[in-house]
């Protein structure tokens, strides 16, 4: 791994850092978000960004006549790309969502403008940082927004496209394979891995292939990412994966849930759901009960309407669970706690 690379995090202009980089053929480190891990710096050449310049412009609609704004920090390699990529492609930035063209943020961020009533007719919002659920996309649509939605990460940039997250095909010029239920991607859009030879959840494989351990399903050309599967609660000796659990409740309901654990004196945690809709409470038990084995099945039950987010945007799994762990948000709806369904 070369050592020199410009530490994008550190310049006064980050966009201009990137740019110039990019002029000059050279290297940009970029840190992740640090939602699953601590932040780690990805070393990448500044080619892999702007060379998927043309693709993105296309997928999202941009022309002359764009004025794009992007809410959130630029410390999100989200949404320092679509600045980096407005500032190539002389695309005005416009702070009032209201006022722009293209609006690219979190889904989370979009559930909040929606909630918020902002005028979304005629825009279009690139939503990224977190899987699109059809549902989300669907309201967006019913209020005149044009939707697109992408999967990546910052050691792999893009790797599918789609309108919701029941929707994604690869990326023009990226190659994408299942293994061993994990999804693979092959482009030229890629890292070189971390800073330093620092160890991570990137694999680069000696055919070209990368893995960030995310996993997922390819059937019919359609990209299925059901998780990185790191995030676990481990309740009486049984590990349960959440993304599993959350993946069954959202089939089944149109909130947002968020499965944590709670700290439990007998069997270590307790399986948690956390959903956005009070509405959503019954259809989401329900399938607790018909889709879920007991071992997996949340055991508390709660609503919060509006999450804690990180500074990326991305709902702050820990905040959510410090909430419901410390009784500043009541619970809805529980059971015993003692293993019973």
């Amino acid at each position: 791994m070369p050592h020199t690379f410009t530490d994008v995090a550190a310049a006064p202009d980050p966009v201009a850092a990137v740019l110039t980089a990019a002029d000059r053929g050279g290297l940009i480190g970029l840190r992740t978000s640090g939602t699953t891990s601590r932040p780690r710096v990805v070393v990448r050449t500044a080619a892999s960004w702007t060379d998927s310049f043309p693709h993105f412009s296309e997928l999202a609609g941009i022309d002359d006549s764009t004025r794009a704004c992007i809410p959130g920090p630029l410390s999100a390699t989200m949404n320092l790309f679509a600045a980096v990529h407005a500032r190539h492609s002389r695309i005005p930035l416009v702070d009032d969502p209201a006022e722009a063209t293209h609006i690219q943020l979190t889904p989370t961020a979009l559930l909040g403008l929606l909630r918020d009533g902002v005028d979304l007719r005629s825009r279009t919002v690139v939503v990224a940082g977190d899987r699109l659920r059809p549902a989300l996309a669907a309201q967006a649509r019913a209020a005149g927004a044009r939707v697109a939605h992408y999967y990546g990460a910052a050691e792999l940039s893009f790797v599918a496209w789609g309108t919701d997250e029941a929707d994604l095909r690869p990326f023009p010029d990226v190659a994408v394979e299942i293994r061993d239920g994990q999804v693979w991607a092959r482009s030229p859009f890629l890292s070189r891995g971390y800073a330093g030879g620092e160890e991570g959840p990137f694999t680069l494989a000696g055919d070209g292939f990368a893995t960030v351990g995310d996993r997922g399903r390819l059937a019919g050309g359609v990209l299925t990412v059901t998780g990185r599967g790191i995030e676990a609660v481990v309740t009486g000796g049984v590990t349960v994966h959440v993304d599993d659990v959350e993946e069954a409740l959202r089939r089944s309901t149109a909130s947002e849930v968020v499965v944590v654990g709670v700290p439990h004196p007998r069997f270590g945690a307790l399986v948690t759901a956390v959903l956005a809709d009070p509405a959503a409470l019954a259809a989401a038990r329900r399938a607790a009960r018909t889709e879920l084995p007991p071992g997996q099945r949340p055991r508390r039950w709660f609503v919060l309407p509006r999450f804690p987010v990180t500074g990326a945007g991305k709902v702050d799994r820990a905040a959510v669970a410090d909430l419901v762990a410390s009784g500043r948000v009541a619970p809805v709806d529980t059971t015993s706690g003692d293993g019973s369904a």
